[in-house]
């Protein structure tokens, strides 16, 4: 068995495990007062309450324990009564019911189906070889799909036709389950070898695809545009914390090339055609911190961040000596940014953007201003920690397509403070200003953004319940901001943005920017959802009939389809409450706002990682990452997809029978 370690929270972690190991159903028993007074404060701001009754009167849904059906003529109310019958709006599917966490096959709406479309080793080159679990080479491995996907990122061809047939996609590789790859693996004490193949199955997934005349999504193996950047793709860092003595290594002594990226999860695109990759639980890598002298000022900044005392999560330390603080003690600082790959251009070297800051990385996802500066919001994954957002100085320039705007170099990194009346305001971490001078440590830019997370403690930004992803709707221009889950927030920490102590399935906040103007430095916000079982009195659904909704728990990536409906992945679901991870759809306004119904559901051990809607919205494509999590190699809990073997991550498609838009 694999050696169990602790992360920085004290929670018992797999390698690059994300989801918090807590086998209790929620429960709301001594939390009821302090959740009932919040909400009672919230709602008569907002008037909620009249808003959602007004909902439950037209909305076309019968309770969740049986079947909804937003187009039914004869639907029913929780206490058998008919719902009158309005216009179909929002949501147009048929939700599914949830299913148990031991399920063995994907689950889809009525009227919907699925199919794998990219798994774990599945060739990109035609000189690449066919994927054999029993002999898993890195030569291999990087001509291949890498592992655990996650982020997927649209990239029509040509880049400004969103409903192109061709595309490529671009797919994050978080991490690895060694024990789901080989028989005699030990996670403190891999192979070479064995370390080998992992570090070309991490990073990142470049591969062509096109939509054929039955509307499915099929990869062109053999595209000039198919890649892999794995931990060993020389990448180059940029920005303020580019050369700073704290990035300078053996191997680099200028600190401005580094060999690698890590931990990709979430991300997002920008306008200019490239994407950007987010380096989430890098700090697993490293380890023997405690090797480090605890006066070395390094010390205290690689503890913030998590680093290990005694061995890594993977044991890569043992054949190389960079994964070690205590023979280079700057290679951390390399990992935890945001990285800029262009997917229209094999031959570009990726790049660190150290401006954007060094944290836990959920997401970089454009928000919208009428200067035309850039703006990417941002949230740092673990528990009490923080939202940021990134404003660009310029405005960008929309003929000039590629990495050569310069935009990620300049620009103010803000963390957010959300106040008890609903105001709130970005905070700039900006070196001079406020606290962050030399007196406290800070001495130039490149220290504030190596020291992200060190900079907003003193600003006094908001602690919240594990920030992940955070999108802004492309209909109402509200941003919205998935909170996973916070099992040790206490009683004496709850605050009105972080509602609940013990808040084991997680919430949703609705962002309103001032002016609808995403460069602004004030906003408002609300509880847009607090996840959980509907019929647990600590949860809320905008106001929407509670009884009427699908269960959620832990949501983790969002994202939104051209009517501006809310979509909702999970991640850590089966662990909080009876069932499986899935993918939701809620509406954020009109008579169906706070409606959550469950679209579609994974696998035995996984998690609905990602998603998004290409071609137009025809297809979607859903990542399937670490199926069968919990198992070995020996005695598999499954072998999804293929049943043979071992489990494989997987990129499976979603399309209407109709050949419809998804949700049309």
């Amino acid at each position: 068995m694999q050696k169990v370690k602790k992360d920085s929270d004290g929670q018992d972690i797999k390698p690059g495990a994300r989801h918090e190991p807590d086998n209790r159903i929620l429960s709301s028993e001594g939390h009821g007062e302090t959740f009932a007074s919040l909400m009672e404060r919230r709602i008569s701001r907002r008037g909620l309450l009249k808003t959602g009754a007004a909902a439950g009167a037209l909305v076309l849904v019968s309770p969740i324990t049986g079947k909804i059906n937003p187009t039914s003529n004869s639907a029913l109310a929780a206490d058998g009564s008919a719902i009158p019958a309005v216009p179909s709006a929002g949501i147009r599917f048929t939700p599914i019911a949830p299913q148990p966490v031991d399920s063995q096959q994907i689950m889809v709406a009525e009227g919907y189906s699925w199919a794998p479309f990219l798994k774990w080793g599945d060739p990109l080159h035609l000189d690449a070889p066919a994927f054999d679990p029993l002999n898993l080479t890195p030569e291999a491995q990087r001509m291949q799909a890498g592992y655990n996907c996650d982020y997927i990122g649209w990239h029509p061809l040509p880049f400004y036709d969103q409903n192109s047939d061709r595309g490529v996609l671009f797919i994050n590789n978080e991490y690895t389950n060694g024990e789901l790859m080989w028989a005699d693996y030990e996670a403190a004490n891999p192979t070479k070898l064995q370390a080998d193949v992992e570090m070309e199955a991490h990073g990142a997934t470049l591969i062509e695809v096109a939509r054929d005349a039955n509307g499915l999504i099929r990869t062109e193996i053999g595209s000039a545009l198919n890649r892999r950047i794995t931990m060993t793709t020389p990448i180059r860092i940029s920005g303020p914390a580019a050369g700073h003595e704290w990035m300078k290594t053996a191997h680099d002594p200028d600190g401005i090339l580094v060999e690698g990226t890590i931990n990709n999860c979430a991300g997002g695109i920008t306008p200019w055609g490239t994407v950007l990759s987010c380096e989430e639980n890098f700090q697993g890598y490293f380890g023997n911190l405690m090797h480090l002298d605890a006066n070395d000022p390094r010390a205290e900044v690689h503890e913030r961040y998590g680093i290990s005392d005694e061995t890594s999560n993977y044991g890569w330390e043992n054949h190389y000596g960079r994964f070690s603080v205590s023979t280079e003690p700057n290679e951390a600082f390399r990992f935890g940014w945001v990285v800029e790959i262009d997917p229209y251009d094999p031959e570009s070297t990726p790049i660190k953007r150290t401006a954007m800051g060094r944290f836990r990385g959920e997401g970089a996802t454009i928000g919208h201003s009428p200067s035309g500066r850039v703006v990417f919001y941002r949230g740092d994954d673990q528990r009490f920690e923080y939202i940021y957002k990134y404003v660009s100085d310029d405005a960008y320039d929309p003929l000039i397509r590629g990495m050569g705007q310069g935009l990620l170099d300049n620009g103010v990194l803000y963390c957010a403070k959300l106040n008890d009346d609903g105001s709130g305001e970005w905070l700039p971490l900006v070196h001079g200003e406020g606290p962050l001078t030399a007196e406290n440590g800070f001495h130039n830019q490149g220290d504030v953004m190596i020291k992200t997370r060190m900079a907003a403690d003193l600003l006094g930004a908001t602690k919240m319940d594990r920030p992940e992803d955070m999108q802004q709707n492309p209909v109402n221009k509200k941003v919205y901001a998935a909170l996973t889950n916070n099992s040790e927030r206490t009683e004496e920490e709850v605050d009105p943005a972080n509602p609940r102590a013990e808040n084991r399935t997680g919430h949703v906040i609705e962002f309103t920017e001032e002016n609808n103007d995403s460069a602004s430095t004030t906003f408002t916000w609300d509880i847009f959802l607090l996840c959980g079982m509907p019929e647990d009195e600590n949860t809320y659904f905008a106001g929407f009939p509670k009884e009427l909704v699908s269960p959620i728990a832990c949501p983790d990536n969002v994202n939104f389809d051209t009517d501006g409906n809310l979509w909702i992945s999970t991640d850590g679901a089966p662990a909080i409450i009876p069932y499986i991870d899935a993918l939701h759809a809620v509406p954020t306004e009109g008579p169906q706002r706070g409606f959550v119904a469950q679209f579609l559901s994974v696998v035995i051990g996984s998690e609905c990682a990602s998603f998004e809607f290409v071609h137009g919205g025809r297809n979607l494509v859903v990542s399937v990452q670490h199926p069968g999590e919990g198992g070995t190699v020996a005695e598999p809990i499954t072998l999804w997809p293929d049943g043979v073997a071992v489990p494989r991550p997987t990129v499976i498609q979603v399309w209407k029978n109709d050949g419809g838009r998804i949700n049309g």
